[in-house]
């Protein structure tokens, strides 16, 4: 397998200081970096240090627990519970080598009950809401900045993603990268190429914890193509990695565009400068992804795409991921690739 090409890449970094005066100015800067790269870091964002330590806090203690107490909140379709080695990419057609737990603020939590109990680990629910709630508070400054440079009204995309309705989507998802073997092996993906379907991902990290990278060059969101050089963007302290999903670049006409980006191992990372070998430990992060309620009505301003119901673009991203995954399955069976597990499960967020 070739190493990878890594370029510098300059991925813009804005601060939402002042934002109520400064609207306009943070408007064109994300609606600059949307349409160039799709991905730009935020800072000055009202998050505390100290409330991005305790979710990455809640998250080490959810998944120090033992998979008999994990299982009891295990994974279901509508996208909450926890997940073991469950999510395979097209790219790549085998399994990530990762846990996690998704969490969100709507009734999907319920029948069966999705948040670990009390009784097991005492103040995760609350303290875990309290976090989400801030991170939504973020998410809308940046939607309804994106709802402005689009030429919709400024609550437009907050009204969508109303996290009170009982038919919300958008998801808290904790992940713990397992770590990585020092000696090459078999095929070992912590997270394999993908773009997210959601509006706007929030990606929290630890500094030190790196491995993501990106990849622009989608140009429409009904295809897979991409460019074929990397850039790495380092975890700061304090710092928001956001980037657009392919709901935003459907909403927008194409014009935001939604980047190929995965978590590397340093196995795939050969091609890193100065000799770089990647990070080879456990590493946590936290994705925010904000997706519409399932009732709201998608359409760009100058409609290039068919409308759609929120609950209809999850169905028709999930095909599309699928059959891309179908396809690569064939590839990768007609070279005998003895890692392709037999698996089922396929999401597309990060």
């Amino acid at each position: 397998m070739p190493a990878p090409k890594y370029i510098d890449r300059p991925v813009p970094r804005i601060s939402l200081k002042d934002f109520e005066c400064r609207v306009d100015e943070v408007t064109s800067q994300l609606c600059d970096a949307a349409e160039n790269i799709g991905f730009f870091v935020i800072v000055d964002h009202g998050l505390a240090d100290e409330d991005i330590d305790s979710i990455f806090e809640q998250s080490r203690r959810f998944f120090a627990l033992p998979h008999e107490a994990k299982a009891t909140v295990s994974f279901l379709p509508k996208n909450v519970g926890w997940e073991y080695k469950g999510q395979i990419r097209p790219s790549t057609g085998v399994a990530d080598e990762k846990e996690t737990y998704q969490l969100q603020f709507s009734d999907n939590m319920k029948n069966p009950d999705r948040w670990i109990s009390d009784t097991i680990l005492p103040g995760f629910k609350s303290g875990s809401l309290d976090f989400m709630h801030k991170a939504q508070a973020v998410s809308e400054k940046l939607m309804r900045c994106f709802a402005r440079g689009l030429g919709f009204d400024d609550e437009f995309f907050n009204k969508a993603h109303d996290v009170t309705r009982p038919n919300s989507q958008s998801v808290l998802r904790l992940l713990h990268y397992f770590e990585v073997p020092k000696a090459p092996g078999k095929d070992y993906h912590r997270a394999g190429p993908h773009a997210d379907w959601d509006l706007l991902t929030l990606l929290f990290q630890r500094e030190g914890q790196c491995g993501l990278e990106i990849c622009p060059g989608r140009e429409v969101v009904t295809e897979f193509g991409a460019g074929d050089e990397w850039t790495r963007i380092e975890p700061k302290e304090g710092e928001i990695v956001c980037n657009i999903g392919d709901l935003l670049m459907f909403w927008s006409d194409d014009r935001f565009k939604s980047t190929l980006h995965r978590v590397a191992t340093p196995l795939e990372a050969e091609g890193l400068v100065d000799g770089e070998k990647g990070y080879h430990g456990e590493r946590y992060s936290v994705g925010f992804f904000n997706q519409p309620c399932s009732d709201a009505i998608i359409r760009g301003p100058k409609g290039k795409y068919p409308a759609v119901t929120g609950e209809e673009f999850n169905k028709n991203a999930m095909k599309r991921y699928y059959d891309a995954l179908v396809k690569k399955r064939e590839t990768l069976e007609k070279g005998n690739n003895p890692g392709v597990e037999k698996q089922t499960a396929i999401e597309a967020s990060a």
